[in-house]
């Protein structure tokens, strides 16, 4: 199964500039056959599911060890150094199919997001995302910074999972819908568009969010909807001096 997940061995890592030093990375035809994976998961299209432990609008599909593995070592030799990583202690890949219509997004899901909730403090956590579609209108990732101060920024992640859909819009007048931009709560600092065989990494506590363009195109079906792979690295924080 290894063959299905093949890195270009010779990679082109550009790096977009962020707010406040962070960066995306973004490798280009990263996969030699990317179609290899596309058809991995049509194969397997019964097998995608949704999720109830995250706010990921769509169905997941867990990829197997030597995938896993192929991630892994791609970012060990190419992107770890980009991080304040130092040796990964956990790792996850999956398919993922963005699949829900914008009038059932529940509260969360309409909202950029942080990965790094819950991670311990001796911990960093990176993410990755390959696009594995070729209708560039399907949105690429975009990444945002608090324009309100962080309390209020954690008043209203918790109330996104706490309060009903009705009362949430009705206290934070959000536009209902997929985040698509600024509001009176985040500015948009970057946005990465999506690109077939593209790979971007990023730090997983940076605010961020997929840029649904087109969400009345979406698609269960492997080879027609927003087909991504997506990685995270948990690691250890790199030693500090006197530490």
């Amino acid at each position: 199964m290894r063959h299905i997940v093949e890195f270009n061995p010779r990679p082109r890592i550009e790096r977009v500039a962020l707010r406040g030093g962070a960066a995306c990375w973004v490798i280009d035809d990263a996969l030699l056959e990317p179609e290899a994976l596309v058809e991995y998961a049509q194969a397997r299209r019964a097998e995608f599911q949704p999720v109830d432990f995250n706010a990921y609008p769509g169905t997941l599909l867990p990829t197997p060890g030597p995938i896993t593995q192929a991630v892994g070592d791609f970012f060990v030799q190419h992107m770890r150094r980009h991080f304040d990583a130092r040796r990964i202690v956990h790792l996850h890949t999956r398919l993922a199919l963005v699949t829900v219509p914008p009038a059932q997004l529940r509260p969360r899901q309409q909202l950029c997001h942080r990965d790094s909730v819950g991670i311990e403090p001796g911990h960093s956590i990176q993410a990755s995302v390959l696009y594995l579609f070729g209708d560039e209108s399907f949105g690429g990732t975009s990444f945002y910074a608090p324009v309100v101060p962080e309390p209020e920024v954690a008043l209203l992640f918790h109330e996104a999972d706490t309060l009903a859909p009705a009362e949430f819009a009705q206290k934070y007048t959000i536009d209902p819908g997929y985040m698509l931009g600024s509001n009176r709560y985040f500015d948009r600092v970057a946005s990465v568009p999506a690109r077939w065989n593209r790979l971007i990494f990023y730090d997983g506590s940076l605010l961020h969010s997929g840029d649904i363009a087109a969400p009345d195109r979406l698609s269960a079906d492997p080879q027609l909807g927003r087909l991504t792979l997506n990685g995270f690295f948990t690691c250890r924080r790199n030693a500090r001096a006197g530490v």
